[in-house]
Formats: structure tokens, sequence, C-alpha cells
């Protein structure tokens, strides 16, 4: 028996400051345009998968689909 079996639906749990900035990030944001604090839960939700940071001098981020529902 696999694991995806036993577990059914995987999710990654999120606040509500994460859920409304996955909806500001449908396309692509600098970094740079955000306040410190939305800065500071990007890199967390970095961390946890949902978002994508693209570029190396002024990094955009972007929600990754798997995150659309």
């Amino acid at each position: 028996m696999k694991i995806n079996e036993l577990l059914g639906e995987f999710g990654i749990w999120t606040t509500r400051e994460e859920e409304a900035l996955l909806e500001k990030l449908q396309r692509p944001v600098k970094i740079s345009a955000l306040e410190e604090h939305e800065q500071f839960i990007i890199q967390a939700m970095i961390r946890k998968s949902l978002v994508t940071k693209v570029g190396h001098e002024d990094p955009k981020v972007v929600a990754n689909e798997k995150t659309f529902t």
C-alpha cells in the first residue's frame, strides 16, 4: 500500500496572510516591490514550496501552480 493511498489528500497548511499573498501572486511580482513584512512571509512561503523565486538580481516571486484551487 502506498503512502498516498493512506493519506488521501495532502495539503500544506497556510495562514490567512499567506492566502492573501498567494492571491496577490497570480503574476510574477518583484520582491523589492513588497513591504518588509510581506517579504518576510514570502521567504517562509518559499521554504514551504508555495512560492517560486525567479532570478538572482532583483528576483521576482510567483505562486506555484499546485496552490491554485
